[in-house]
């Protein structure tokens, strides 16, 4: 398998779809939210990356829950290597991609991972606290439990704080045994894109996908807060789309009059630049703990960005 990791805005999916045109591969998404149906805009799924020279690249665990639903970690995994097996079973190669360096970590490794049940006690316990102290409460946990499978780097809601102290406590209450489903081994690709570059390409994707209108999907003809308020008006709560952070989080906060648009646009867009450093962060953690991520400039021709990754592949053959 290859896997091709990068920040938000680095060009991750053009470069998979460029690559699996090349090769014969198929693209199994690693981002926590693109699982969403409706959810097309916010989560980045530019689907129109996925046809290359007009020929459709075949592509998995995109548009497979319904919004207002909690996707985790375990569910991905399982989804994963369905997937991973059926590309598999064809004859095609699987290409991993995305920027959720969690889910990433956990199916190359192969951590074993359980369902964790609500804990409607817990959770009325913690009613009213501050996000700042539930963070806390989540930093104790997880050093006592030595956990570093749950991704805090984006928990930025009081929501998602007290869902992942819910998995800390019960990882607690039950330990269980933490690898027994086989690592996917796998080449590592990272599209290495300058701050500067990156923090403008953010802005400028944020402007267009506020402004102009999506041209694919189903989100076609929408802006990114017609697409949050669609999901609003047939039914999905604030609070469910506020669990699911940056965009749908702030454009939600926007709608419901808790903020202005102008606040709105500048909050978000600081949030994703914090997101895009907590990427990096969370990669550079994974080369600390034993990965080999091949960097490749993210600014090269395409053609340029494909050749280095299949001379990597050969190399390692």
């Amino acid at each position: 398998m290859i896997t091709i990791l990068g920040p938000t805005a680095s060009g991750k999916t053009p470069v998979a779809a460029h690559l699996a045109a090349e090769i014969g591969g198929e693209i199994i998404s690693a981002d926590s939210r693109q699982v969403y149906r409706r959810m097309d805009i916010g989560t980045g799924k530019d689907l129109a990356d996925y046809i290359v020279d007009g020929r459709q690249i075949p592509y998995h665990l995109i548009d497979i829950r319904e919004p207002g639903t909690k996707y985790n970690l375990f569910e991905y995994q399982q989804d994963f290597l369905d997937a991973y097996e059926d590309i598999r079973s064809r004859g095609a190669v699987p290409i991993l991609c995305g920027g959720t360096g969690l889910y990433i970590e956990a199916v190359l490794k192969g951590y074993h991972l359980s369902p964790v049940p609500q804990n409607q006690e817990l959770r009325d316990s913690l009613e009213g606290k501050s996000l700042a102290e539930l963070t806390e409460m989540l930093t104790e946990l997880k050093a006592k439990t030595g956990s570093n499978m749950h991704n805090t780097t984006d928990v930025d809601s009081c929501q998602r704080a007290i869902r992942a102290i819910e998995i800390e406590t019960y990882n607690l209450e039950h330990p269980t045994p933490r690898r027994e489903l086989p690592p996917v081994d796998s080449i590592i690709i990272g599209l290495d894109i300058d701050r500067e570059l990156r923090r403008e390409k953010i802005t400028r994707r944020l402007k267009a996908r506020l402004e102009e209108r999506q041209q694919v999907g189903a989100s076609a003809g929408m802006t990114m807060v017609d697409e949050v308020k669609a999901l609003l008006d047939e039914g999905i709560s604030a609070d469910d789309l506020i669990y699911y952070g940056l965009e749908y989080k702030f454009v939600t906060e926007y709608l419901t009059g808790k903020t202005t648009y102008d606040e709105m646009v500048t909050r978000l867009e600081i949030a994703i630049h914090q997101f895009a450093k907590r990427q990096m962060t969370w990669f550079r953690g994974m080369e600390r703990r034993g990965f080999r991520i091949n960097w490749i400039d993210a600014t090269l021709p395409m053609e340029d960005k494909v050749a280095k990754i299949i001379q990597i592949v050969n190399s390692k053959s």
